[in-house]
C-alpha cells in the first residue's frame, strides 16, 4: 500500500536521519575498537615487551606471571596507559565544550592557558620544597597544579560572567593569560635551583611516569562526575552551536550554561592536567577530528570528541616508546609533535571544503 504523499517526504527525513543516526554510531563504535587496540599495544610496547598472550594472562591470571613481570605489568605499565586513556578522553571532551561555549575553533585548555596556569602552580611547589604525603605518595606538584590550573579557570569565568564579556573577549583574555603565566614560568625557572629546575623542565614536557592506581581511580571519578553531566547537557550545547541569539530565542539561559560549562571545564582539565604535566594539542585537535566523523550533534560529537583525545595520548604514550630503542619520550613532546600537523591539515581541509 502506498503512503499519502504528503507523508512520504517525512518517511523519507526519517529514514536518512536512521541512516546519519547509524553511521555516527558506526564511527563512535570504530573509535571504540581502535582504542582498544592502542591500550592493548600501549600496555605491550615498553623496555620490556609483553607478548599478546603473557599480557592477556597477566591480566587474567597475575599469579602466573614471575613477580618482575607482574610488578611490571599492574604497577607501571597498566596504570600508565589507563592514564593515558583517562587524559585524553578528559582533554578531549573539555576542548569539545571549550569550542562550542565560547564559539570559537582555536578554544582550548592550551590555548586559554589552563595548561601553563598549571605548570606555574607545580613550579611554585616545587620552588617552595612543599611536601603532602598522601596514599604514599607526594602529592605536592598534583595539587599545586591542579591550584593553578583551577584559579586559571575561574578567572576566565569571573570575567565571562562578572564583566559580561562576549566570547571572543574571554578567548583574548585566555590568550592574554597563556603569554603572561608563560612568562611567569620562564621567571620561576630563572630562580629556581638545580633540583626545582629539573622539575619543573621534566613537568612542562609532559610525562606518565608518575601514573599510579590512585590518580588513574581519581581521574576515572572525575570524568565519571563529568561525563554524565556534559551528557545532560548535549542537546542545549548543540543548540548553543547556533548561536547566542537562536539558543536564547528558544528560552536558555546562555550566560548561565556557559559559567556552569566552564566550571564543568576547570574541574576535568585541572584534574588531567595536575597528574600528567603540559600536554598541549590534544584539546585542540580532537574535536575537530569528532567534527569531521560525526558533526555536530553533540549527543555524538561529545563522545566522538572523548575519544579522539584518548586516541591521541594513547597512540603519542606508543610514540614515546618506539622512537628511540630503550628511552621513553615525554608525552608532551610527541602530543605537539603529532597534533602541530594533524591541525593544520584540518585547517587546509577546512579551508579547501569552504572554497567548493
Amino acid at each position: 500500500m502506498s503512503l499519502d504523499p504528503g507523508i512520504a517526504p517525512f518517511e523519507d527525513l526519517r529514514r536518512g536521519y536512521r541512516r546519519l543516526v547509524r553511521r555516527r554510531l558506526a564511527a563512535l563504535a570504530g573509535l571504540l575498537l581502535v582504542l582498544l587496540s592502542l591500550l592493548a599495544l600501549d600496555i605491550s610496547t615498553g623496555p620490556a615487551p609483553f607478548p599478546l598472550t603473557q599480557l592477556l594472562t597477566g591480566l587474567w591470571q597475575p599469579g602466573a606471571l614471575p613477580l618482575e613481570q607482574r610488578v611490571i605489568l599492574w604497577q607501571v605499565r597498566l596504570p600508565s596507559a589507563l592514564l593515558a586513556v583517562l587524559v585524553g578522553a578528559a582533554l578531549g571532551l573539555a576542548g569539545a565544550e571549550m569550542q562550542t561555549v565560547l564559539n570559537n575553533p582555536l578554544a582550548s585548555p592550551f590555548t586559554l592557558g589552563l595548561s601553563a596556569a598549571a605548570s606555574v602552580g607545580a613550579s611554585a611547589v616545587a620552588i617552595s620544597g612543599w611536601t603532602w604525603t598522601l596514599w604514599s605518595e607526594n602529592l605536592a606538584l598534583t595539587v599545586g597544579a591542579f591550584a593553578g590550573a583551577l584559579l586559571a579557570t575561574l578567572l576566565i569565568v569571573w570575567l565571562a560572567w562578572r564583566q559580561g564579556a562576549g566570547t571572543g573577549t574571554v578567548v583574548l583574555f585566555g590568550i592574554a593569560l597563556m603569554f603572561s603565566l608563560e612568562s611567569l614560568l620562564w621567571l620561576l625557572q630563572y630562580i629556581a635551583d638545580n633540583d626545582a629546575l629539573q622539575q619543573i623542565v621534566f613537568w612542562t614536557m609532559g610525562s606518565l611516569g608518575r601514573a599510579s592506581g590512585t590518580k588513574v581511580a581519581l581521574l576515572a571519578a572525575v570524568l565519571a562526575l563529568a561525563g554524565p553531566w556534559a551528557a545532560r547537557d548535549a542537546w542545549t550545547l548543540t543548540v548553543l552551536r547556533g548561536g547566542d541569539e537562536q539558543a536564547r530565542s528558544l528560552g536558555l539561559p546562555v550566560e548561565r550554561l556557559r559559567v556552569l560549562v566552564l566550571l564543568r571545564i576547570s574541574l576535568v582539565t585541572a584534574t588531567a592536567l595536575s597528574f600528567v604535566g603540559t600536554i598541549g594539542f590534544v584539546g585542540l585537535v580532537a574535536p575537530h577530528v569528532a567534527r569531521l566523523l560525526v558533526g555536530e550533534d553533540h549527543r555524538h560529537y561529545l563522545p566522538a570528541a572523548a575519544l579522539s583525545g584518548a586516541l591521541m595520548v594513547c597512540g603519542a604514550s606508543v610514540l614515546s616508546k618506539s622512537v628511540v630503542p630503550g628511552v621513553v619520550l615525554p608525552i608532551g613532546i610527541v602530543t605537539a609533535l603529532i597534533g602541530v600537523p594533524m591541525f593544520m591539515l584540518l585547517l587546509l581541509r577546512r579551508s579547501a571544503s569552504a572554497h567548493e
